[in-house]
């Protein structure tokens, strides 16, 4: 395994010097990293295995040439968020929920994220007080709204005391029950996960949900487990998020793991994200089929806890419909063909 030099890895020179890229590759590369952001940190660096050309941590996060191949579908907003964010921070898809895009900046930079085109650090990563007291207004002001999910970029990157001023808030909002967050940090910079910002999720007195982004099982080591332990054990209930990306998780050995791993840690396995329409990210994206097939084969090899509900985000922002493949075959007033997880059929109600 590559040491971890107990810094964010960001720059070319600083991977280089890490060993995560050859020197002779940075010309290629460096165009890439100078249009989407890189940071991979120290929990991150420390799984690569510099001697696999293909591993699966380094994939997710190490910067390659075939990032700058668009395909002609691939779109900056490849989810819709902008048709449906009704003021600066919101985005308001479906009737009884929004998201509030609090940042722009997280502890890692994907290279298949659907964001990639608008998250990074610098100028406007952090939306101003002003702006997200009139996101929070927005949220107020629509009486629907029963669950706010905090995203961005990755709300845990917040400070403490800025996330304890956004759930102060949220406690004011009555038809509010339901907090969720979306974050990378308990599985990649572990150590964040303190006190202060546990006190601060709960400061809303709502309902609290924490939907972890993990890809490879390798991801939750104990140090992951153990800040998933901190949150629970506070009353936090987590699922899982995980997208299906080609050479990191698109077999059912590897995507079975990380589901068992996600259970162990008392992490209900929620969506399994079909790879978005985002710039430069074909090389990430299987097929439906295979995707559909890798799910039906989750169905045999584990328990109901470990199954995940295999969605895609439509283009436009029509929002997530169900992608995996129905069991039911065929219908009609006798009766049903149903597949069972080898792919046999039978007649139900049996004749």
């Amino acid at each position: 395994m590559t040491a971890s030099s107990g810094t964010t890895l960001r720059s070319l020179g600083e991977l280089v010097d890490a060993g995560l890229l050859d020197r002779r590759d940075a010309p290629a590369i460096a165009p890439v990293v100078t249009r989407y952001a890189v940071a991979i940190t120290p929990t991150m660096a420390s799984l690569i295995d510099g001697g696999d050309p293909a591993d699966p941590i380094a994939r997710q996060f190490v910067p390659t040439p075939a990032e700058l191949d668009a395909r002609p579908e691939e779109r900056p907003d490849p989810i819709g968020d902008e048709a449906h964010s009704p003021v600066p921070g919101i985005v308001h898809r479906y009737p009884n929920r929004v998201l509030l895009k609090v940042l722009h900046v997280c502890p890692v930079y994907c290279r298949f994220c659907f964001r990639r085109e608008v998250v990074g650090p610098g100028e406007g990563a952090m939306l101003p007080p002003v702006v997200v007291d009139n996101a929070l207004d927005y949220v107020a002001s629509h009486p629907e709204v029963w669950e706010v999910i905090l995203t961005g970029g990755d709300p845990f990157m917040l400070s403490p005391r800025r996330m304890a001023g956004i759930m102060e808030r949220l406690a004011t909002i009555d038809h509010v029950k339901i907090v969720r967050l979306h974050t990378r940090v308990p599985a990649v910079d572990p150590d964040r996960v303190g006190g202060d910002l546990i006190a601060a999720l709960k400061a809303s007195g709502k309902t609290v949900y924490v939907a972890l982004h993990a890809n490879h099982p390798r991801e939750l080591g104990p140090a992951a487990r153990a800040a998933c332990a901190r949150l629970i054990d506070a009353g936090i209930a987590m699922v899982s998020q995980t997208v299906l990306l080609r050479g990191v998780n698109d077999d059912a050995e590897t995507l079975g793991a990380l589901m068992r791993g996600f259970v162990e840690a008392r992490v209900k396995p929620y969506y399994l994200h079909h790879g978005d329409l985002a710039p430069g990210t074909g090389h990430f994206r299987v097929s439906l089929a295979e995707g559909q097939a890798l799910v039906a084969a989750l169905r045999g090899r584990l328990s109901g806890l470990c199954q995940p509900t295999y969605v895609i985000d439509l283009p436009g922002g029509h929002g997530k419909a169900t992608a995996a493949r129905s069991g039911v075959v065929a219908l009609s007033d006798s009766g049903a063909e149903i597949e069972d997880y080898k792919g046999g059929r039978h007649i139900y109600p049996p004749p």
